[in-house]
């Protein structure tokens, strides 16, 4: 008689706790980059992602146990983590539920600690459960979201929070509880663009004609963009983007965001380079022994996917950052087949080039029954008036037809 499968569900306070080849056989398969051990090992490492910082790792990991010989230990194999982390503020989320902790206070609850599952300041939607294919994922994440019920009970904690989740994944959470909310950024999708140009033709005469001033606002200034992707990037490149990233947080003080260190930055040429994509800002004509940028991005991609995330610049110069930001990992991507492209946070400007707002979800429970009372509620009627906001958005893209189509919600 076949015996049925053993777990144990232990909690880690790091992700190199678990062998990387372990860990990375359930992260590598998703469409996001940001939950394979290298990107979290390089946040939780450097210091950026740490209990000192306000984001304690505090992983969920599932072993399969298989009896050993007689004598033997059983072994182990890693077959299911959740990446989540216990924090006591809600910074680098990108999700704002400031008001959900002035309501709690007002409740006499205790809204922090919380626990949230998501990669640390990265707003990019992909967050799920990673398991492994060969497993039952009903039975495993029953038993998952069973332990981190349990888990936020005995510390007492007032609720957990998934954000930027899967779209696939979300459904399953939902009937065990979860109550969605949704959001919007603001993504770049392909739409069988061959060349640059195929992209400006989606937009009325009037945009097109702004975004080519816009590009030759970067000749005007002997400027030169370049792309710089895998070995092909420069080793220096990423101490300087950490000075980039570092002086553009600062310029905003208080409300800068400046989460990263600069070990974090050093790390990833060795560990994630394969995944890199950096477009440099060059000035025409300067003789150095090495590229000295005055502006950067830094983007990250993996198979149809890129994303980007961080940008500075020492000098100011006219539509650089739309140009650096926006247009070359646009072009960068039409010639590499990349299918959607999400800039990062913020979306004020993005609509006039060509990113739509798409709907995303974020999923929580709250422990506290009057409180998940009142924002059950509440997320209902938020959610009605996100998905208006969506259309009001997209009715306003400059695009040549209204018969485009649009990402679905």
């Amino acid at each position: 008689m076949t015996q049925p499968p053993r777990y144990s569900l232990t909690w880690i306070q790091q992700v190199a706790q678990v062998p990387q080849d372990q860990w990375d056989a359930l992260a590598q398969p998703l469409i996001s980059p940001f939950f394979e051990w290298d990107w979290l090992h390089s946040l939780e490492s450097s210091g950026s992602a740490t209990g000192q910082a306000g984001w304690q790792p505090c992983h969920l990991v599932v072993w399969r146990e298989t009896p050993g010989s007689p004598g033997d230990s059983p072994q182990r194999q890693l077959v299911a983590a959740a990446p989540l982390y216990l924090k006591s503020h809600s910074y680098g989320e990108f999700v704002f539920d400031h008001q959900w902790a002035d309501l709690a206070h007002r409740l006499g609850v205790d809204y922090y600690p919380k626990l949230v599952g998501m990669s640390p300041f990265t707003p990019a939607v992909g967050y799920r459960f990673l398991m492994d294919p060969q497993e039952d994922e009903g039975t495993l994440t029953h038993l998952m979201v069973m332990e981190i019920d349990r888990f936020c009970d005995r510390n007492r904690l007032s609720g957990c929070h998934f954000l930027y989740v899967d779209p696939d994944w979300r459904s399953g959470l939902e009937a065990l509880g979860f109550i969605p909310w949704m959001h919007h950024n603001s993504v770049w999708h392909n739409r069988g663009f061959q060349t640059f140009d195929d992209y400006l033709q989606m937009f009325n005469a009037n945009q097109r004609r702004n975004i080519k001033r816009e590009r030759q606002a970067i000749t005007k200034a002997n400027l030169t963009l370049q792309t710089f992707s895998g070995d092909d990037i420069p080793p220096h490149f990423l101490p300087l983007m950490y000075r980039f990233y570092s002086h553009h947080c600062d310029k905003f003080g208080w409300w800068g965001s400046k989460y990263l260190t600069k070990a974090f930055f050093e790390a990833l040429y060795d560990r994630l380079r394969h995944r890199l994509l950096l477009v440099a800002a060059l000035k025409d004509g300067e003789q150095t022994p090495e590229p000295q940028p005055v502006a950067m991005a830094f983007c990250i991609h993996k198979g149809d996917r890129l994303y980007g995330r961080y940008w500075g610049s020492f000098e100011e110069f006219n539509a650089l950052h739309f140009n650096a930001c926006y247009y070359s990992p646009i072009e960068w991507a039409i010639t590499q087949g990349i299918q959607i492209f999400d800039p990062g946070a913020g979306g004020a400007h993005k609509k006039r080039r060509g990113f739509p707002a798409t709907a995303h979800h974020s999923l929580h429970r709250f422990y506290h029954p009057r409180f998940s009372q009142i924002l059950q509620s509440y997320l209902q009627q938020v959610n009605d008036l996100e998905a208006q906001e969506i259309e009001a958005i997209n009715n306003e893209l400059p695009f040549t037809a209204p018969s485009i189509e649009l990402p679905s919600q």
